[in-house]
């Protein structure tokens, strides 16, 4: 089984300790069954944004603080839910890997999924705020007024939105970029899963005439989520520009500049692992059974705010140290050739 498991990973530099030896191994078994039954991997990871989704309405009830023993059972309830939701969107890839099943549209799927678990999500929090808000108002002196009530919960609607739409979606977008960068100088183009927006336009433009709206829509959609990538990474990219320059294809780039850029990349994947799903989580699940779910969206504002900051920080250092030194022995190449 162990060969076989790990012929089902992208690379095990790219995993954290939980998804390698307890996560993937079990998503392993699951890709192993759904492939026996002929399941295609787009159908999981369908399955498995609207499990996610389903989570929300539990997530909407009070803990034991508030509703007592059924609070604690509707949290578990969502937790549980959610974990599936998670289990599920981890063995798409590898049963896809399994069978040979790959697809763009499968791609795209993967990289929306958690984004289409987190907004039911989000707005639940929001809705059991203004239902449970006893714990905040109660440390914070506030008096529970119906007018007290509404501006607490535009605040927790600001701290979601900027939490969700500014915080979680561009980190988790970041972290996914970063994995796909490192498998790219790892394994090579057909080693990752590496995009860029301009590719993806021209993809979108050269879509056939009766290709249906659902898939223009994923990929019109897909072009903005690797837009944005590329957008908050300009060193990388002027990396990659130099890269292009001097070595053309990404197949020419030798052996010695992939080793450089994965020495400076490895070290950095166990924090870019925590900007991906099992650390936030936690956080989710153990803020909503206290019964404080506010605190997470103050959470995801500041503390994975910078832990996102230092991640990306570190990336473009060493991306723009990679690209000086690529731009000095262009440079130095050519003046050698000027003096012969």
């Amino acid at each position: 089984m162990n060969e076989k498991y790990k012929a089902t990973l992208k690379s095990a530099e790219t995993e954290d300790w939980l998804d390698y030896h307890v996560i993937r191994p079990f998503c392993y078994y699951l890709s192993c069954f759904f492939a026996r039954f002929d399941i295609h991997p787009n159908t999981v990871t369908i399955a498995s944004m609207f499990i996610g989704a389903a989570s929300a309405f539990f997530f909407a009830h009070g803990s034991f603080y508030y509703e007592h023993g059924w609070g604690i059972v509707y949290n578990i309830i969502a937790i549980v839910l959610l974990m599936v939701a998670d289990i599920l969107d981890c063995t798409d890839g590898q049963l896809a890997r399994m069978t040979g099943k790959k697809s763009r549209m499968g791609r795209i799927l993967d990289g929306v999924a958690g984004f289409t678990w987190f907004f039911p999500i989000y707005a639940a929090l929001i809705y059991r705020f203004y239902l449970h808000h006893d714990i905040e108002f109660g440390w914070l002196g506030i008096s529970n007024t119906t007018t007290n009530t509404l501006i607490a919960t535009a605040v927790v609607f600001v701290l979601a939105y900027v939490s969700g739409i500014r915080g979680l979606a561009g980190q988790q977008r970041l972290a996914d970029y970063y994995i796909q960068v490192h498998l790219f100088f790892l394994k090579g183009e057909k080693g990752s899963e590496l995009d860029n927006s301009e590719r993806q336009r021209e993809i979108y433009e050269n879509m056939p005439s009766d290709a249906s709206w659902v898939e223009r829509l994923f990929q019109k959609s897909y072009i903005d989520y690797t837009l944005k990538q590329e957008q908050v990474t300009p060193q990388f990219q002027r990396l990659m520009a130099r890269l292009r320059e001097r070595y053309g294809s990404a197949d020419n780039i030798p052996q010695s500049v992939r080793d450089t850029f994965r020495r400076h990349s490895l070290p950095l994947m166990k924090w870019n692992g925590l900007l991906t799903y099992n650390f936030r989580s936690a956080w989710l699940f153990l803020f909503c059974l206290l019964d404080i779910p506010a605190m997470n969206f103050l959470f995801e504002t500041f503390i994975m705010w910078l832990l996102y900051l230092y991640v990306k920080g570190r990336h473009e250092r060493f991306s723009r140290q990679i690209a000086e030194e690529l731009s000095f022995f262009n440079t130095l190449s050519s003046q050698q050739i000027v003096n012969t």
